[in-house]
């Protein structure tokens, strides 16, 4: 399969974990009916993005948020990239974890937020997610019908080495469940997507949140698609919104056929570093 419509939902979320759920199926019901069949949610979802948040609302894998991600995906017979839920483990660690489901509604693959988004910007935003998370430690690259993608969490995009491992690992695309916010979001949201699709020739897909300014946690919204060139091919503003777009496996062999970063590489110097003069 060449060719494929992925459609990424800008939807609000409250605190009512319920209604969450039921925004979610009405926005992914609205990118099948445009004919999209890879489907991506916003980081965090289900719950309120704030820190103290995370464990009242985390739930094991299994659990209704569970399956609620995996019976969209069946019923509607979508690849279904689940944005983000805070979930909890046996040993009681939560993490900020994305599941991935098949048409057939099977779990196809976890990612778990590698770098946890603590920061503390003068004037500006501050926020601790090791206060109440734990990190992630492997790095998710998935089989579809479409092809090989990649998942990153949010701030995990901000770290050029995973984009490019996946990039090695045969992604045609890396999709991004995330939520910046209106310090760091207008500075660095755009110019970091870019980069990695530049960089790694690969489409680039942020779904965000719809922005809500009377929310503990402003997001910036902005929802965007990228081309393996580096054009953004697809936005959304603040409002609530789907973002569809096409992605052609073959665009990206072309770009990286007439452009050859990956194969131009020189691994024999960046694994001893370079040497001193």
């Amino acid at each position: 399969m060449s060719k494929l419509l992925a459609g990424l939902c800008q939807m609000p979320v409250a605190a009512d974990k319920d209604k969450n759920l039921e925004e979610a199926g009405a926005f992914v019901s609205r990118c099948v009916k445009a004919g999209a069949r890879l489907i991506v949610l916003p980081e965090m979802f289900c719950c309120p993005y704030q820190s103290d948040a995370f464990p009242v609302y985390a739930e094991k894998a299994g659990g209704k948020v569970w399956s609620f991600l995996s019976e969209t995906a069946r019923r509607h017979k979508i690849c279904l990239v689940g944005g983000s839920m805070p979930e909890l483990d046996d040993a009681g660690h939560v993490y900020n974890t994305c599941f991935i489901f098949d048409e057939d509604g099977a779990q196809i693959g976890r990612h778990r937020k590698m770098h946890l988004f603590d920061i503390d910007i003068e004037g500006g935003q501050r926020f601790m997610e090791s206060e109440t998370l734990s990190a992630g430690n492997t790095m998710t690259v998935i089989d579809t019908a479409w092809g090989k993608i990649g998942i990153l969490i949010c701030f995990d995009m901000r770290f050029p080495e995973l984009g490019r491992l996946m990039a090695l690992e045969g992604a045609s695309a890396v999709i991004i469940p995330a939520a910046f916010n209106m310090t760091t979001g207008p500075a660095h949201w755009e110019l970091t997507l870019r980069a990695r699709a530049v960089d790694n020739q690969v489409y680039v897909l942020a779904c965000a949140p719809a922005r809500d300014e009377k929310g503990s946690y402003v997001s910036f919204g902005n929802s965007l698609v990228v081309s393996p060139w580096g054009n953004v091919l697809g936005r959304l503003d603040a409002a609530s919104d789907i973002l569809l777009q096409e992605l052609d496996t073959d665009h990206v062999a072309a770009i990286r056929s007439q452009l050859p970063l990956l194969s131009a590489r020189r691994s024999d110097i960046y694994s001893v570093g370079l040497k001193k003069v």
